[in-house]
């Protein structure tokens, strides 16, 4: 399938995995010529007789594609994939910036982690300096430290990451 158009006409979309295929899911996608973006992230697993730093994916049973509105049946023709994120009925895409500042993020090599916690909006702020310079998000109190939070609309999920005050800026 052809799936060469203008950069203008392609978007990204979240799409949901069955459990734990996301890596084999990404690798169908990619040999289809599909674009697709899996954030990983080195993680210390224990078992009973050793340890292992293994990459799993940050936010278990998602990827995202950078499609034509016309490739959705071709990602969801693909093994592993389970479907498309819909918010209002429709399904969801997302902004090139969204997808830019995860990279970012998973770039810099902070201590990050994922929540589906339902986070209350703060106060806006901008990081000027580091290897986040440019993001936007929102300082949250949470487990009693100032932390940055950048929200990733439509997905019902949230990275939290540490940065120190000195290097934001309240917009």
């Amino acid at each position: 399938m052809d799936l060469k158009v203008s950069d203008s006409n392609l978007k990204w979309y979240p799409v949901y995995t069955q459990p734990r295929a996301e890596k084999k899911a990404y690798s169908a996608l990619i040999s289809k010529g599909i674009e697709a973006y899996l954030p990983l992230h080195r993680r210390l697993k224990q078992w009973s007789d050793r340890k292992k730093w293994v990459e799993e994916p940050l936010i278990s049973s998602y990827l995202f594609v950078r499609i034509a509105d016309h490739a959705q049946t071709e990602v969801l023709m693909t093994k592993g994939i389970a479907r498309f994120i819909y918010f209002s009925g429709k399904i969801t895409a997302m902004p090139d910036r969204q997808i830019n500042e995860l990279k970012l993020l998973m770039a810099s090599a902070l201590d990050m982690e994922v929540t589906e916690e339902d986070l209350q909006p703060g106060e806006k702020i901008k990081i000027k300096a580091g290897p986040l310079k440019g993001i936007t998000g929102e300082i949250i109190a949470y487990r009693s430290q100032k932390q940055l939070l950048l929200r990733l609309e439509n997905l019902g999920c949230s990275i939290i990451v540490n940065v120190a005050a000195s290097l934001i800026n309240r917009l």
